[in-house]
């Protein structure tokens, strides 16, 4: 006869993040092929179709096969491991460029974003098209998370032969700890978002030989998250 349980038994698992990883990416591309099948179904149905009002349910319907494959998509890059292919880029090139994409993905709320840089001739190894993503992810949990009125304060500098980055946020409750910041994927979860990015960024910034880190001042009700990246000295040889 079997024993009864101990009283100190947990029944909670631990479980690789490598095999969540795995199992993440597997069921976004088993599910993709499943939409990719429908929208081939559909696509045929709306060519045989001859009522325009049905056609126009038909065409909704793709838009929404379509949302849901982005969707799933975007799950699977956000587990993905980050892998850069770096080259030189001048550091105030590569704010320009990214405050462009912040104008151009935060339209209505860039007013609200005060920048200061301050990075002279200083040089980066990075990937410009992986790295902008970190830098995204943060606005984008800035504006989409409780904060306090006030500007979020974005700030790029060299100090220490490191390029220093960060973005100060007006937060009067904030009750998260910061030791582990970007190291807790799944933890916190809404509709459409699935606590994955701050992980992403922190993997991204870490495969440039970089750093992600965050504290917040109860004193000014402030949560600053900086990102440190190391300055190049112009030459591929920092590969």
């Amino acid at each position: 006869m079997a024993e009864p349980p101990s009283e100190d038994r947990t029944d909670s698992l631990n479980v690789a993040w490598s095999d969540v990883v795995r199992f993440i990416r597997q069921l976004s591309h088993d599910l993709r092929n499943h939409l990719n099948a429908i929208e081939l179904q559909s696509a045929y149905i709306s060519e045989l179709e001859r009522d325009d009002e049905l056609k126009g349910e038909i065409k909704r319907l793709r838009e929404m096969v379509a949302g849901l494959t982005s969707a799933l998509e975007s799950l699977s890059k956000g587990v993905s491991e980050a892998r850069p292919n770096p080259m030189v880029y001048r550091a105030a090139d590569f704010i320009e460029d990214l405050r462009k994409g912040i104008d151009r993905d935060f339209c209505t709320q860039t007013a609200e974003i005060t920048w200061n840089v301050q990075l002279g001739d200083a040089m980066l190894y990075i990937d410009p098209q992986l790295l902008p993503e970190a830098f995204t992810e943060l606005f984008g949990n800035a504006f989409r998370h409780t904060r306090d009125k006030g500007v979020i304060a974005a700030t790029a500098k060299i100090d220490n032969n490191q390029f220093l980055f960060t973005l100060e946020e007006p937060k009067s409750q904030f009750d998260v700890a910061t030791d582990n910041w970007g190291r807790e994927p799944l933890r916190k979860t809404s509709q459409g978002h699935y606590g994955l990015g701050l992980n992403r960024v922190r993997a991204i910034v870490e495969a440039h030989s970089g750093e992600m880190y965050a504290r917040y001042d109860p004193n000014t009700s402030v949560l600053t998250t900086t990102l440190a990246l190391p300055v190049s000295d112009g030459s591929s040889k920092d590969a």
